[in-house]
């Protein structure tokens, strides 16, 4: 199986969709590669993505 790039909008839409309103545009957004494309993706696996994601793209702002 070849690499597939999605955006994590794809992966979110595909296994939960009922979290998109929860998502920002930037996060929806982010590029993901799969290494066995999304055929290959499971459910576990996608949310596993989409908790990384999610960490990755927070604000490292915090109020004191």
């Amino acid at each position: 199986m070849e690499m597939e790039t999605v955006k994590l909008a794809q992966i979110v839409m595909k296994w939960f969709p009922d979290m998109l309103p929860f998502f920002n545009e930037k996060e929806l957004d982010s590029m993901i590669i799969l290494r066995d494309g999304m055929s290959l993706l499971e459910p576990n696996d996608a949310m596993e993505i989409i908790q990384f994601s999610i960490c990755e793209l927070q604000d490292t702002n915090f109020l004191h």
